[in-house]
């Protein structure tokens, strides 16, 4: 960002409507110097802006913006010891717990439904932080307009059943009335139907994704990390971060954990930009 607001402001001559070219270039039309100048103006104010909200949330240092959408999607695979039984050749849905990419993003994924903080809202809307939801249908019932701001501001709302069963535990048939009739409830209420489901618990097996396939879903995101309002926890033995990492917390409050969602972004956000990380859209790579 700096680079181009030192070549912008370099590019301006004098009152002159003509750019100084450098020996052997061909003389600049200054509208264009001027495009550029302004460009670099949005990238200043941009990232004022973003200063302003971390303090306004008493972040330690602003989050730092994600790097474009891949223009080629990455290809997911199921994560080895995750798979069942003819997973490949019955072409069910990968189950993945972070995506491949290069780029140093992780990716904040919330689910349940059931603290509908508006605090919450306002600084995730402030901060500028995509993030993805999976929700539980007895959760959002009492409250769906939350859920529609959520929509409005680019939020992509996914399925997490209708009422929050261990699904190993049901018939094939009761699998799918849960992940179909979210499936129908979130069309209904919210106007698209999803593509991503996250069973409850991260249990699953062949019957959940036969299920899952049946009712138009396409991937099974899990996570490598969870973020509560007070400590993390991690899949991995050496409890590091990685490029592409999900990371997984709840609709909760105090009632539920020590402290509320924005504490918890707040952990969240601390530790990620601390370590150089941008947080994408999940979406974006799928």
């Amino acid at each position: 960002m700096l680079a181009l607001a030192a070549i912008a402001s370099g590019c301006a001559q004098g009152g002159s409507d003509q750019v100084t070219p450098a020996g052997g270039q061909q003389p600049l039309d200054a509208p264009p110097a001027r495009a550029l100048e302004s460009y670099a103006s949005k990238l200043r104010a941009a990232h004022a802006a973003r200063g302003a909200a971390a303090h306004r949330w008493d972040l330690k240092r602003a989050p730092l913006p994600a790097p474009p959408a891949p223009e080629e999607k990455p290809r997911i695979r199921t994560r080895e010891g995750f798979e069942v039984k003819g997973h490949e050749e019955s072409d069910l849905p990968p189950v993945f717990t972070r995506i491949p990419t290069r780029d140093k993003v992780v990716f904040l994924t919330i689910d349940d439904g059931a603290e509908k903080d508006r605090a919450f809202l306002r600084m995730m809307s402030d901060l500028d932080v995509p993030y993805t939801a999976f929700l539980s249908g007895y959760l959002v019932k009492d409250d769906p307009r939350y859920f529609r701001k959520m929509q409005a501001r680019g939020v992509v709302l996914n399925n997490h059943t209708l009422h929050h069963p261990y699904l190993p535990g049901l018939s094939y048939r009761a699998q799918k009335r849960e992940i179909c009739g979210m499936q129908r409830y979130i069309l209904k209420r919210f106007g698209k139907r999803p593509t991503l489901f996250r069973p409850p618990y991260g249990s699953y097996n062949r019957a959940t994704l036969r299920a899952a396939k049946a009712c138009g879903i396409e991937y099974v995101p899990l996570w490598n990390e969870e973020v509560f309002a007070d400590r993390w926890e991690y899949r991995e033995a050496d409890r590091k971060l990685r490029p592409g990492d999900i990371v997984l917390t709840h609709f909760r409050g105090p009632a539920q954990w020590k402290g509320t969602m924005p504490d918890m972004i707040r952990r969240f956000l601390n530790k990620v930009t601390a370590e150089g990380y941008a947080v994408g859209r999940l979406e974006d790579y799928l």
